[in-house]
């Protein structure tokens, strides 16, 4: 053991007992654990091409849009009768540029952030209830629904204010900063933290995932933050950076075009991930039952005469 911290020395790697296989066993082990290695490598490779297809789809469909038939706008070197200047740069004719405060839903609090203080204190939360939302639930387009803190429906109800609905935008604004999703409709009560921008828009107006993907990715997305950050890294998103921010937006029913084209893309590699998750299992799986000897490998005679 270390003076500070736990620590392991020489003698006890060497009282430590690991399985003993002889030579043909071992080289099985490797090949069976290097061809799911190999599948691991494929996937991953496939997913990062098409994140990198999906990238530049998304941005031509946020700088060209679509037509009623489904294709995207000639370029504005192609057509610059097509597009007009705004704050954003050039733009189709047919879009503006709104700020998110304009998006948002007439309602009483359609951007909140919070409980602080006293509010909500540590010794109110309980072991089951109303999922206490924080930044492990948010990833970029994706909401992980695994939950560790919850307050009771009392409580809950007192904070009613910070109440989290689906098809709400959220966005982390502490720890990790700038990530982004879309809460699924299967979250039907939740409780938003003080680590998160929870914003309900006018679905009328925006979509969701198109506000989701533009604050995920967008360059002028990034640039305006980039301006408000402090040091190389921003800290934190202020209300009114989040508020003043612009985006370009298509009319709706261009919009439902746009999302049919987003969302096909990312189910493509929602498959693929799911692929890789399965993959990951198997390989701990089998690293658990070969190395630990629970499971006996079997060795071809022809290799085990060869090794002799």
């Amino acid at each position: 053991m270390g003076s500070n911290y736990p620590a392991i020395n020489l003698s006890d790697v060497r009282r430590l007992q690991i399985p003993g296989w002889k030579p043909p066993q071992q080289r099985r082990i490797a090949e069976i654990l290097s061809t799911v290695d190999e599948a691991i490598e494929q996937t991953e490779a496939l997913i990062a091409k098409y994140q990198q297809i999906k990238a530049g789809l998304m941005h031509d469909l946020f700088t060209r849009g679509v037509m009623p038939d489904g294709q995207l706008r000639p370029t504005r070197a192609q057509a610059p009768h097509l597009y007009k200047e705004s704050p954003l740069g050039w733009i189709p004719k047919e879009w503006d540029c709104f700020t998110v405060e304009e998006l948002l839903e007439k309602s009483a609090c359609p951007m909140r952030s919070g409980p602080f203080g006293s509010a909500l204190l540590k010794n109110e939360l309980v072991n089951e209830g109303i999922p206490l939302l924080g930044i492990d639930n948010i990833y970029q387009e994706r909401f992980v629904p695994t939950f560790s803190r919850f307050v009771s429906y009392r409580k809950f109800t007192e904070l009613m204010r910070y109440s989290v609905l689906p098809r709400d935008v959220i966005i982390t604004i502490m720890g990790t900063v700038g990530r982004c999703c879309v809460v699924p409709d299967s979250v039907t009560q939740a409780l938003s933290s003080k680590h998160l921008w929870t914003m309900t828009f006018d679905n009328n107006r925006v979509l969701p995932d198109l506000v989701c993907w533009q604050l995920n990715h967008a360059r002028w997305v990034k640039d305006w933050f980039a301006r408000y950050s402090q040091g190389a890294v921003m800290e934190a998103i202020q209300s009114s950076t989040l508020r003043t921010l612009r985006l370009p937006v298509p009319h709706i029913e261009e919009q439902g075009l746009i999302r049919s084209r987003y969302r096909s893309s990312s189910h493509r590699i929602d498959v693929e991930q799911q692929h890789l998750d399965k993959l990951k299992q198997i390989k701990y799986g089998l690293m658990h039952d070969l190395l630990t000897g629970r499971v006996r490998v079997q060795v071809p005679e022809v290799a085990q005469a060869s090794a002799r």
